[in-house]
């Protein structure tokens, strides 16, 4: 078993951090305080929807999530390799965040980079990050993705486009969109999201 904090614990920690009540998170979501607590109790899962929204709440990046409450800021493997600046993480460092409906995150990047989300997505067949039929959604920031594996199609507000692997996309993050597999075999995909 994983001694790492779990996603629900690393969201309180960060919204903790940041002098933000359970009950003021909620009313900015738009959901109840026992949402919340659900949430970070591990009891329910957010969607991809769900925590892009919470980590724009909390004015953090989606990297954050990835990141032990408890852990230095600091380049990891650094003292492995001897060179300033250098940072390893080895495939087995970083537990990908599994959420509603399936979908699992990754972070990518080796340590945390201010502006910069990288991470890679797993969406098994029929997964949509949406929030239940909430339709398309925005967020902060520019988004570039690359599918590795599968494919996916990407909903925007006036036009669909359906990626193979290979492909890759990119948009601003306030354009309404919507991420789903329509495929019979599950999907992964690359994304570099960078933050204002």
């Amino acid at each position: 078993m994983s001694s790492e904090p779990s996603l629900g614990a690393r969201l309180r920690a960060l919204r903790e951090a940041r002098g933000v009540s359970a009950r003021g998170l909620a009313a900015t979501l738009g959901i109840s305080a026992s949402a919340v607590s659900q949430i970070e109790r591990d009891v329910m899962r957010p969607s991809v929807v769900r925590l892009l929204a919470i980590t724009d709440a909390l004015g953090v990046s989606l990297a954050d999530v990835f990141e032990p409450p408890d852990v230095a800021a600091g380049p990891r493997g650094a003292a492995e390799l001897e060179h300033a600046g250098v940072a390893v993480t080895r495939a087995w460092e970083v537990s990908p965040v599994t959420l509603d409906g399936g979908v699992s995150f990754r972070r990518l990047s080796p340590n945390p980079t201010p502006g910069l989300d990288f991470f890679e997505s797993v969406y098994p067949p029929g997964a949509t990050a949406t929030l239940g039929d909430a339709g398309l959604f925005k967020h902060e920031g520019y988004e570039i993705g690359n599918v590795v594996t599968g494919e996916l199609t990407v909903e925007l507000a006036d036009d669909e486009v359906v990626l193979a692997a290979g492909d890759s996309i990119s948009y601003p993050c306030s354009v309404p969109h919507r991420v789903r597999n329509a495929g019979v075999r599950p999907a992964v995909a690359t994304w570099l999201i960078v933050h204002p």
